[in-house]
């Protein structure tokens, strides 16, 4: 039986952890060959050797325009061509009040963010225009389909990648190329465990908050829901999906909420100026 992604050889950034190493776990699973990029060397290298040849690792910092060329590179190198780009890496970045928000760390935050998903962007559509095919995916947030769901930075630049996501999607399908992005919400990484709690390592505790608060009866998001997506978007599975931001949310985004939604109760019609029955 040939898995979904058998051969597929794909690019994610930000791979040492959280979302990215749930991904590269999951497209391993799948038979892709994988190239990944972060900063976190100890914790790249070891899931490099974990799972063995079918992944490399090389430091990339996505606000450096040479390492995110020098990343795709190295899997031309290696393998010949890149068929699946995802741009993963991420921070929280800044976190205050609008009238106390520093400009430097505004920019280092949309700087990671979005400037590195432009570079993921820009590198990958340079090795895949000429084969005329590929699918790249954004990481997007809640945070960036909705007010409310992070800080002023991070939900400004990920607004921005959905945006950028449908603009580039639109410029790339003559080529082959679907663009598409993802908007989880809070899932069990350390990433957002720094951003609840602020202790990265409190997983435990995460997990059972993710759980109260989800629409879904109690069920937390996983990294690996989001890794389940990004499988589907990279996949033929997803082969006339293009343009689109795929909610992983337990349906946040739309108005779920853990608790019993309003306007559910059966009671009687209502008419005008409180008048009821028809």
């Amino acid at each position: 039986m040939v898995s979904a992604l058998d051969g597929r050889v794909t690019v994610i950034t930000g791979g040492a952890s959280g979302i990215g190493e749930a991904t590269v776990r999951r497209f391993v699973d799948e038979g892709a060959l994988v190239v990944m990029g972060d900063i976190q060397d100890d914790a790249g290298e070891r899931l490099a050797a974990e799972l063995g040849d079918a992944v490399s690792y090389q430091r990339c910092d996505v606000t450096v325009e040479a390492h995110v060329a020098a990343l795709v590179d190295r899997a031309i190198d290696l393998h010949g061509q890149v068929d699946v780009m995802m741009n993963n890496a991420g921070i929280l970045g800044a976190r205050a009040p609008i009238d106390q928000l520093d400009l430097e760390e505004f920019k280092v935050t949309t700087d990671v963010l979005l400037n590195g998903t432009f570079l993921g962007l820009k590198h990958a559509a340079r090795v895949m225009k000429p084969k005329e095919a590929g699918s790249i995916i954004n990481l997007s947030s809640t945070a960036g389909v909705s007010g409310g769901f992070g800080p002023h930075a991070y939900c400004a630049a990920k607004h921005a990648i959905v945006g950028l996501t449908k603009n580039v999607a639109a410029e790339l399908c003559r080529f082959g190329i679907r663009v598409n992005c993802i908007a989880p919400s809070g899932v069990v990484t350390p990433l957002a465990a720094h951003a609840y709690l602020d202790d990265h390592e409190a997983m435990d505790t995460l997990r059972e908050r993710l759980a109260e608060s989800s629409p879904l009866m109690g069920r937390p998001g996983l990294a690996s829901d989001v890794a389940n997506a990004a499988m589907f978007l990279a996949s033929d599975q997803s082969g006339y999906t293009n343009g689109h931001c795929l909610a992983v949310d337990a349906g946040a985004t739309t108005g779920s909420k853990a608790g019993r939604p309003p306007h559910s109760d059966n009671v009687p019609f209502m008419r005008e100026a409180g008048r009821t029955g028809l």
